[in-house]
């Protein structure tokens, strides 16, 4: 008789998609690219994508995370993260004569547009979206200072005032439940019914797909865990979107360091899924560890293909210091 026969049985809803987005994809290659074609150090302004595990490896390429550019040496390759930065960042960075590239998403690139539009056309922009979070500032930062305000809560939405309910808009992060984020909207707009909105939703198609694939495994699921750092929305919102959808036992792990094996203790089935910016090995790592403990039967719930790809901007060279 095999080992295996005297392991407890545990099956694993394995939702997809999961995991790397486009976004984070060219972002981590940008990155990747400007070490090959530039040699180290290449500077990071803030973690490219919120994952440890993905900063430490290009850290070990030679790749080096800062907080602001003024830890940047004058003339050195810098890179801005996938999150967005506001305008007075590559404005300092062309000052300081740094080269430059720009990894923000082009989803997120595209609300920055809107939210210049807006201003452009005398509207006050609404922006849904967690303050402090990398990329409300960085959509903030496209416009003077006022012309935006941050909506977090549904409260906020109930109680905002502006200055003209004739001349509004609304944005909103990218990473957001859907839900939450619609239930927002939805007061805004029967608050202010001439507010202008994005033509689609800024929500990304990747917060979305991850939130419905995780809401239809949660509903089977006794226990949920959600690979992603602790310091990422998309992630946090795959937690809530779980618990929400019926499986109250639902949290976050960083990597399979983090299991905590009582949780287990009579568990039958398991969901599984990751954020946006967390790399697959993670899972697989995970999967690998409930192996040496359980009899494991793995099923994925595949909800849609993702085939979404974002070319690379042209990647600058550093001119040789003479």
């Amino acid at each position: 008789m095999s080992e295996d026969a005297f392991l407890p049985d545990l099956e694993v809803l394995l939702a997809s998609p999961r995991g790397f987005c486009a976004g984070v994809e060219r972002a981590i290659l940008i990155v990747e690219r400007a070490l090959a074609q530039n040699g180290p150090p290449v500077y990071v302004r803030h973690e490219i994508v919120h994952n440890r595990h993905v900063v430490a490896e290009l850290e070990a390429k030679g790749a080096i995370f800062v907080d602001e550019l003024d830890q940047v040496p004058e003339g050195a390759f810098v890179v801005f993260s996938a999150h967005g930065v506001p305008k007075r960042v590559p404005e300092e960075a062309r000052r300081r004569r740094l080269v430059y590239a720009d990894a923000t998403c082009p989803l997120v690139s595209k609300v920055h547009r809107e939210v210049e539009r807006h201003v452009a056309a005398g509207r006050t922009v609404l922006l849904v979206g967690h303050a402090g979070h990398p990329e409300v500032e960085g959509t903030m930062g496209q416009v003077p200072e006022g012309r935006v305000i941050l909506i977090e809560t549904l409260a906020d939405a109930e109680r905002v005032e502006v200055p003209d309910p004739e001349r509004l808009a609304y944005a909103t992060q990218t990473t957001l439940s859907v839900a939450d984020t619609a239930e927002i909207v939805a007061r805004l707009r029967a608050r202010f019914p001439r507010i202008e909105g994005p033509r689609r939703e800024d929500i990304c198609y990747a917060t979305t797909n991850r939130q419905q694939a995780v809401a239809r495994i949660a509903a089977e699921a006794e226990l949920v865990w959600v690979v992603g750092a602790p310091n990422s929305s998309n992630s946090l919102r795959l937690v809530e979107v779980a618990q929400r959808a019926g499986c109250a036992r639902a949290r976050l792990l960083q990597d399979a360091d983090d299991i905590d094996w009582r949780e287990l203790d009579g568990v039958t089935r398991l969901g599984l899924t990751a954020g946006a910016s967390a790399p697959e090995r993670l899972v697989h790592g995970i999967l690998e560890a409930l192996r040496q403990r359980f009899r494991l039967a793995v099923r994925e719930v595949r909800l849609v293909d993702e085939d979404v790809v974002f070319r690379l901007p042209p990647i600058p060279v550093v001119a040789p210091v003479p």
